[in-house]
């Protein structure tokens, strides 16, 4: 049997508020043996970080240990004093945490930062810390390492600091790391190489992993167990394989069913838990799911289940889904009228005119440095890129941080001139435009922001916020755009008490309908949504993607929605378009572009994803896409994926490839592509980003490898 490494017996966290006190972990209990992945799931609130930050004893002030036993090795970590304690943290227990920008420190080189627990705990010289330090950012995986000891947080990628946090973590070697959803904030191709990279170690080093996320794909690839938190407590826990076979708990089954799938049926609503977890200030009798759970009787609303263990498989639930006689669930699975709506637009848009054309676009930003502040190069953030989206459509834009989604967003919003290129709305060079008419046309287009509470003014009320452009562009008197208001607020699910409440006094999906309503409220034809759920838990992303399309059926919107999620983009876009390092490398109908895809790159893009299944996770390699992204300032010659592609070859680095066509629709600009040209033109609004004939054949990946 492997060496048991922590065990946590009858766990219970409280914070002490002016109003009383919270418990935010309540009777918690597992253990994670040596060389084991045990993962912690749930949504925001449920208590996953709160029992992370327990262990570690790093709770803010007002939060306390006040039961249960914290065994490491034996030793109980909740009886110790602060000194010991700090003898232990860094030691034998790590922790990384979900954004590793505020956990670094911005004054300090990353070489300090490494050196200083070797200092600390094993008085290592300076010379002994820089050299482990050289050493531990090799093992991770971070790039000419001795170049980077010298840098500042800030200079370096988010995956690359992300990196630098795990060697920090394990400076030491210490006998448990604690993950806080450590791949969160990072794209799926990073994603994929931490989560091997962090595999790899607790193999290598024998150690315990606990990994906190809410992610049920990240979940069934890479943990051995699995413990489901509601509301501060275990809903169900058991081996990971086990619990994705035969799930019992109606919130573990409502997770999964929440996430969207690349095979997932667009024409059907995806399934969204009602409400959001309960105010653990004031907890509802019985069950603490039993006001969202669609198999809630009588007897959930009257006492709390208990945790029963079924040989290795817990649950806390009076009726597990698996067993017969359970209250029959609502028909969730299928609404024939939104089906009907989703069939109608498909036929309308064959016809439908071209809303947005964007032709030739670039735009590059100055890089300045010295003293005079001389033009010394320019990030080249979006490269000869053309494409045109149709009335009615929603065109999904894909590709890592730093490939230029966003800045082509902006750049159709407004918000930013190109350096050339065009860009058309309704046929009319938004450009062109003087000061006044471009004032009126952006009625016509609005965005909604990733981080919707940066993008709302928090000393302004909700309900001023949202008048705010009626009053700007004059749209009717006083009474008129406050009944407008009501209206957009009934219409992205709010209550009318939200006009007179701070941004800081709704939650991140609430935050984020409110987003949508402040960008239908002078009725534009184009909203252009950059990463509108990334930072939301799969309950509420669900919740979002089902409203922006009935929203969308409602007003007859267009969309350009960015993201880095393909299966968020597989499922509410028409087409996609994916971007690498500025350029447009393949573009198609969605479903074509998923099932048969062309280019490398967005095959690496599909195979990262995390699928919600430990079967087809088991038989995954390691990340397809490997490396970071390249400078955008010095861009490879060539085609900019080569060097992080393994299919390429000499002539590669020669030639820019031109895109092709390969289906109707479907194009993609590879040298050795997956499938083959299909001779088609290309379509309405695309044009060949390279004046060069393509000259090279399709190639498989048997073949192109050799």
């Amino acid at each position: 049997m492997a060496e048991r490494v922590l065990e946590v017996e009858h766990l219970s966290t409280e914070f002490h508020l002016r109003s009383g006190a919270v418990r935010a972990v309540e009777d918690v209990s597992f253990h994670v043996d040596a060389g084991e992945c045990l993962g912690l799931v749930g949504e925001s609130g449920c208590g996953k970080s709160t029992t992370g930050l327990s262990i570690v004893r790093l709770l803010p002030r007002s939060g306390h240990v006040v039961g249960g036993r914290v065994l490491l090795g034996g030793r109980d970590l909740v009886a110790l004093t602060d000194a010991e304690m700090r003898r232990v943290r860094g030691r034998e227990v790590a922790m990384i945490f979900q954004d590793p920008m505020t956990s670094l420190n911005p004054t300090m080189t990353i070489g300090r930062q490494i050196a200083e627990p070797l200092r600390i705990h094993l008085d290592a010289s300076p010379k002994q810390a820089e050299e482990r330090a050289l050493d531990l950012l090799a093992l991770v995986g971070v790039p000419s390492p001795r170049e980077r000891l010298d840098s500042y947080p800030h200079q370096l990628s988010g995956g690359l600091r992300q990196r630098v946090m795990i060697a920090i973590a394990l400076a030491v070697e210490p006998r448990l790391l604690i993950a806080d959803e450590p791949t969160t904030a990072l794209d799926v191709t990073i994603q994929a190489q931490i989560l091997d990279l962090l595999d790899d170690l607790r193999q290598r080093l024998g150690m315990a992993l606990l990994l906190v996320t809410h992610d049920m794909g990240v979940i069934a690839g890479r943990t051995d167990r699995v413990m489901v938190m509601y509301a501060g407590k275990v809903a169900e826990a058991a081996p990971t394989a086990e619990l994705f076979e035969s799930m019992r708990h109606p919130y573990a089954e409502a997770l999964l069913q929440s996430i969207p799938q690349l095979d997932t049926d667009a024409g059907a609503p995806l399934y969204s838990i009602p409400g959001h977890p309960p105010d653990l200030s004031e907890l509802p009798p019985g069950c603490r799911f039993a006001p969202r759970c669609r198999y809630a009787a009588d007897a959930c609303r009257e006492a709390e289940p208990p945790l029963v263990d079924d040989a290795g498989h817990q649950v806390a639930c009076f009726y597990p889904v698996h067993h017969r006689g359970r209250p029959q669930r609502d028909a969730l699975d299928h609404d024939p009228q939104w089906a009907q709506a989703l069939s109608k637009r498909h036929r309308s848009l064959e016809s439908a005119p071209l809303l947005v054309e964007i032709d030739h676009l670039v735009k590059e930003f100055p890089v300045r440095r010295g003293a005079l502040n001389r033009t010394v190069g320019s990030v080249k953030a979006v490269s000869d890129v053309s494409f045109a989206i149709h009335r009615g459509e929603t065109f999904g834009l894909v590709g890592e941080s730093g490939c230029g989604k966003t800045t082509i967003g902006r750049l159709v919003s407004a918000l930013e001139r190109p350096t050339s290129g065009t860009v058309r709305l309704g046929g009319k060079e938004l450009l062109r435009l003087g000061r006044g008419e471009l004032r009126h046309r952006r009625r016509e287009l609005q965005m909604v922001f990733q981080d919707p509470y940066a993008s709302l003014d928090p000393r302004m009320r909700v309900g001023s916020s949202l008048r705010e452009p009626l009053v700007v562009q004059g749209v009717g008197d006083r009474h008129a755009q406050w009944t407008r208001i009501a209206e957009l607020l009934g219409e992205v699910g709010l209550s009318a008490k939200a006009v007179g409440l701070y941004p800081h006094e709704f939650s991140g999906g609430q935050r984020q309908r409110i987003g949508l309503a402040r960008a239908l409220t002078l009725e534009p034809s184009l909203v252009v949504a950059d990463e509108p759920v990334s930072a939301l838990d799969v309950s509420i992303q669900s919740q979002i993607l089902n409203l922006m399309k009935t929203l969308q059926e409602r007003h007859e919107l267009t969309y350009l929605v960015i993201s880095h999620d393909l299966a968020v983009l597989r499922y509410l876009s028409d087409t996609i378009g994916v971007m690498y390092l500025g350029k447009l490398v393949e573009l198609g109908p969605a479903a074509r572009v998923y099932a048969a895809p062309a280019h490398p790159y967005t095959q690496g893009l599909i195979d990262a994803i995390p699928v919600p299944d430990p079967a087809v996770e088991s038989r995954k390699g390691r990340a397809a896409i490997r490396g970071e992204l390249p400078s955008a300032i010095s861009p490879p010659s060539g085609c900019r994926f080569r060097t992080r592609c393994p299919l390429a070859q000499e002539i590669c680095a020669q030639q820019e490839p031109p895109l092709r066509a390969f289906a109707a629709g479907h194009v993609a600009a590879c040298h050795f592509p997956l499938q083959t040209p299909s001779g088609d033109p290309l379509p309405p609004g695309v044009a060949a980003s390279s004046p060069q004939l393509a000259t090279t054949g399709a190639v498989g990946v048997a073949g192109a490898g050799s």
